[in-house]
């Protein structure tokens, strides 16, 4: 995969972007053209780089500027990591380039604006969506902010997938080249339509999750069709599957059966003790000739009216998908979506959340096609479309984010912490990292932990 990583990126350079970008390319760490991307002032911040593959580094680099008219620079108070840095970690993510930023989920204090935001002022607080959206293309206009055609004008991406994602904070060249926010500043392009005001009410520990997690799940649950009475299996038992059975039940679910196992078995335990109707199966305490599917379909006569995907296409149980993967023969395991489609009752909906980055071998079309299956690709979600509500739902008490935070840690720990959340250690679930400009921690909410 890192082979095939830099001839993506030799390739970009060769062929060029595509026409259709708005917004400055490219520009993953300020270092990277100091003249052009640095704050004039010299000021230095800490921030999380990609190095290779499994290894990043706290480095110390140049405050970013305000380049466009429409950007803002944040101070950071919250970041965090998520299962999808892990891909970038592994490297299975193609186009990263060594010293890239990373980190897509961060709040933050406004700390200077472009000439152009009339909406925010220094000293706001904000969250980022993940997303970089342009808020005036045909997708951003229906709020489907994911797929907003002016801010990614990566052409690899386009060849690949025969259209682009909007640009995204901290994820690869591949989705534009933006730096991330697992720093003490960000840059937010269009920061006008990509920052959301936090209430007083709401404090850093809750808010920040509406840059990612809680819209990706709501959007899982909502884009797959659960609906009152339905059967929900759920792979994957992390922050995601955690948010989605939570968010199954508010959708009227009758049943939330969360499936993991291996190194992350110890996660179904956390999600029956913080959701206690949910119920759990663990894979790797199946009997001889057992399997997922037989074992749901036990459980709930025919299976599961609805199957969600919230683990990722880069982890193969079995040995032959395994050899595959390691010889490049496909990028994604076809495993947990094959369980699914032949878990679930005939006609059943499958949503597949969890990343997949290219292509897959020993896919089950024959089950997909002759038993009705709806197999839906829930896409990088538009969190534009959801956090407004979802943020009144954390409000209005209906959604509590601190179900899954385990941890909070300082920034100067957070290369410590992609080791220990790769290895499923610490018991490790969603994690709040603080800089220099957070608050004290809100009440409810954990401690600073440090592994020093």
């Amino acid at each position: 995969m890192a082979v095939a990583s830099q001839g993506a990126n030799v390739l970009e350079k060769a062929i060029g972007h595509v026409e259709s970008g708005v917004t400055e390319q490219d520009m993953s760490n300020p270092d990277r053209d100091r003249e052009k991307y640095a704050d004039p002032s010299g000021e230095k911040m800490k921030a999380l780089v990609w190095n290779g593959k499994n290894s990043v580094e706290l480095v110390e680099t140049h405050k970013p500027k305000i380049v466009e008219d429409r950007d803002v620079i944040l101070k950071v108070t919250g970041s965090t990591i998520c299962g999808s840095d892990l891909h970038l970690y592994h490297g299975a993510v193609i186009q990263l380039q060594k010293g890239d930023i990373l980190g897509h989920e961060f709040c933050g204090r406004v700390d200077s604006v472009g000439p152009a935001v009339k909406n925010l002022k220094p000293g706001d607080r904000v969250v980022a969506s993940f997303q970089i959206a342009c808020g005036e293309c045909m997708y951003c206009q229906k709020k489907l902010s994911s797929q907003c055609e002016r801010t990614n004008a990566n052409k690899v991406e386009n060849v690949m997938y025969g259209g682009r994602t909007a640009g995204m904070f901290g994820y690869s060249h591949f989705t534009g080249g933006f730096a991330g926010g697992q720093a003490e500043y960000a840059r937010v392009p269009y920061g006008d339509v990509n920052l959301l005001p936090l209430p007083d009410d709401v404090p850093d520990e809750q808010g920040l999750y509406l840059s990612d997690v809680l819209s990706t799940s709501w959007n899982c649950v909502v884009d797959t069709g659960v609906k009152e009475g339905d059967v929900v299996a759920i792979w994957g038992a992390g922050p995601i599957g955690q948010m989605c059975a939570e968010m199954s039940f508010i959708r009227g679910a009758k049943r939330v059966i969360v499936i993991d196992g291996g190194a992350a078995a110890w996660r179904l335990d956390r999600v029956k003790s913080k959701t206690p109707n949910v119920e759990t199966l663990n894979y790797t305490d199946l009997a001889k000739g057992e399997t997922v599917t037989s074992k749901l379909q036990e459980m709930e006569h025919g299976g599961p009216d609805v199957a969600l995907e919230c683990a990722a296409g880069e982890y193969a149980k079995g040995i032959g998908h395994k050899l595959e993967l390691a010889l490049g023969l496909e990028t994604d395991t076809s495993e947990i979506v094959n369980e699914m489609m032949t878990s679930v009752k005939s006609f059943g909906r499958c949503g597949i959340t969890g990343v997949y980055v290219g292509f897959t071998n020993h896919f089950n079309i024959g089950a997909l096609m002759e038993r009705g299956i709806r197999l839906i690709g829930n896409g990088q979600a538009p969190v534009h479309l959801y956090w407004k509500d979802l943020l009144k739902m954390i409000q209005d008490g209906r959604l509590d984010t601190r179900i899954m935070l385990s941890h909070r840690i300082n920034i100067d720990e957070m290369d410590t912490l992609y080791r220990k959340f790769d290895a499923r250690a610490d018991n490790i679930q969603k994690v709040f990292v603080q800089t220099r400009f957070s608050d004290p921690p809100a009440p409810g909410t954990p401690e600073l932990t440090s592994w020093k």
